[in-house]
């Protein structure tokens, strides 16, 4: 409340700019109110000196300060003032503000030095040429003001790496990543910017400088878990299978440990990088996974690269932990590895059924169909491209509303058709086949609750992902199904599967296969083979290649529906053919 004089202004703002440090070093935070208190500053020494500045900017209440206060005593304690000022701005990633300020703080001989640097970025030159004022004994700093500009130098560098980066400006990143990396930090703020370098070295195309950036990270700090995550995926990108399952189990086992307390390298620096750095790409950069995200992930990757054995132990461990209660349940985020539960639960099943367990996958295949039972609307109409459901008849259940509401019944149609599919592919390799036929059918009369319009000529790139998957659902049981009646020896209900299969997904490699058999077995051979023919001529040998564009809780069905009889099958046409052609030449 005293009136502001200058004799004691020079004590007044250290001790202003001493309490700032300690109020950031209190709350291990910088807030931009706290910034409030060198507004008051500066207003103080307007009035010491006869001026006023209440109804300027922060921006022009620095500009007409340093413009208009030339007393030499009060040099020092503004230039840390200003440093300050500068920090926050850079917190609050008002570069453009920060680099105003140093234009000010520079005299005109650092300013003309600061220009003449050709090609340096604007603001890391005046930083640099920034004259750190001299620290008087008798009034000792809580932090010097020449590791200030060292963290100021350091995040400047970090958070313009930060925005090239996110513009797609990657060897522009580089340069000033490099220069961050070059500067004054802690080992967390370090591992943090060989992330970013990764990132960026990523983007440009090289996946092996990336990696070598990852592993200084977890040289540097060996806790830096997200250099772990970023490790697995770019051996996946590389297709090193060994490497990337390595990396996820090491994740996994340090998120299952209780992070120890780590003493900060910068016991002294109040104002600090980490402090003053956190965009949202940066945010997104050092994601953590959780526990169950990391363990799914180790599920699939084997289950994808056919290590069978250790996704089924994998996915039962992944369940084990969804079960341990709410700490262990993952958000569902747009950054989420995780798939919808139901899919899970069905992935689990199949790699229970190829690791032969085919019990255990009908009883986690039972569980997914009872908890979607009553999520579905009895009938669903569904337009072939457009997003449109539509549920017209009464207690037909409510299928109406929004788009996803809609999209969110056709996915549960989806996994509870699912479910009985792997059931009947299970008991049929179990060899009981009345209660494989009893499953196909369940499955396919699920899915008579949708109604698919259209022109029923849409290129299949044109359709909803939802309803080719169901499409693809309705072919594979009646694949399954045509394939049990053909051993039960009903090649007539067999057959008319098969051309329904072939209605929907004309040319299907496994479909046209099982009708040119199932045509051979009711003895029409010349039909057969008029079939074997043409389907030889088109096959693509697209079957493969489909796998990738189906969840990956289809793809055992898929490989399951695959014809296995083809040489033989072949072998039978071809000596049917020639002996026809022998006989009409003849």
């Amino acid at each position: 409340g005293l009136p502001a004089a200058l004799p004691p202004l020079p004590l007044e703002l250290t001790v202003l700019y001493n309490s700032l440090l300690f109020t950031v070093g209190a709350s291990d935070s910088v807030i931009e109110g706290d910034a409030e208190g060198i507004r008051q500053g500066l207003l103080r020494v307007l009035e010491a000196c006869g001026a006023s500045g209440q109804d300027l900017s922060t921006e022009e209440l620095w500009q007409k300060v340093l413009q208009e206060v030339k007393m030499e005593d009060l040099q020092a304690p503004l230039h840390r003032l200003g440093a300050l000022q500068a920090a926050w701005w850079l917190s609050a990633s008002r570069l453009g503000s920060a680099t105003s300020l140093f234009r000010l703080l520079s005299n005109t001989e650092d300013l003309g030095r600061a220009h003449c640097s050709n090609g340096e970025n604007e603001l890391l030159s005046l930083l640099k040429a920034w004259r750190v004022p001299p620290e008087e004994a008798s009034l000792p700093l809580v932090q010097s003001a020449e590791d200030v500009k060292e963290v100021l130098c350091t995040t400047a560098a970090f958070l313009q790496g930060l925005q090239e980066l996110e513009a797609g400006n990657f060897p522009a990143a580089q340069s000033l990543l490099q220069e961050a990396a070059g500067g004054f930090c802690s080992k967390t703020v370090l591992a943090r910017i060989y992330i970013c370098l990764s990132c960026c070295a990523q983007r440009m195309g090289k996946p092996q400088t990336a990696l070598q950036h990852l592993r200084r990270a977890l040289q540097v700090d060996f806790q830096c878990l997200p250099a772990l995550s970023h490790m697995a995926a770019l051996y996946h990108e590389l297709g090193e299978t060994d490497a990337e399952l390595q990396a996820l189990a090491l994740l996994y086992e340090a998120l299952e440990r209780k992070p120890s307390a780590v003493a900060s390298s910068s016991p002294y620096s109040l104002i600090r990088t980490e402090l003053l750095v956190h965009t949202p790409i940066l945010s997104s950069l050092l994601r953590h996974h959780h526990p169950s995200e990391v363990k799914y992930l180790l599920a699939q990757r084997c289950l994808q690269d056919g290590r069978v054995a250790d996704a089924v132990e994998h996915y039962l461990d992944f369940l084990a932990l969804l079960h341990e209660g709410p700490q262990q349940q993952v958000p569902l985020d747009g950054d989420s590895a995780l798939p919808r539960i139901p899919e899970v639960f069905l992935e689990t099943a199949s790699a229970l059924e190829q690791a032969g367990r085919h019990q255990d996958a009908i009883t986690v295949c039972e569980e997914v169909i009872s908890r979607t039972t009553d999520l579905i609307p009895r009938m669903l109409q569904v337009e072939e491209k457009l997003e449109q459901v539509e549920c017209p008849l009464p207690g037909a259940g409510l299928a109406s509303g929004f788009s996803s509401q809609k999209k969110e019944s056709l996915r549960c149609l989806a996994w509870r058709a699912a479910g009985f599919l792997h059931q009947g592919w299970a008991w049929a390799t179990l060899g009981k086949n009345k209660e494989a036929v009893t499953q196909f059918s369940r499955c396919l009369n699920d899915l008579l609750r949708v109604q698919v319009y259209g022109s029923g000529v849409e290129p299949a790139e044109s359709l909803l992902p939802e309803v080719k998957v169901l499409q693809k659902i309705r072919l594979l049981s009646l694949i399954g199904r045509g394939a049990q009646f053909l051993g039960q020896g009903k090649h007539k209900e067999a057959l008319l599967d098969f051309q329904h299969g072939l209605q929907i997904s004309p040319g299907d490699p496994a479909a046209a296969s099982y009708l040119v058999q199932a045509l051979w077995k009711l003895n029409r051979k010349q039909e057969a083979a008029a079939h074997w023919q043409k389907f030889s001529q088109s096959s693509t040998g697209e079957d493969e290649q489909q796998e990738r564009f189906f969840p990956l809780y289809l793809v055992s069905c898929l490989r399951q529906a695959t014809f296995t009889h083809g040489e033989s099958l072949s072998r039978s046409i071809q000596d049917y053919l020639r002996i026809t052609s022998q006989k009409s030449s003849s």
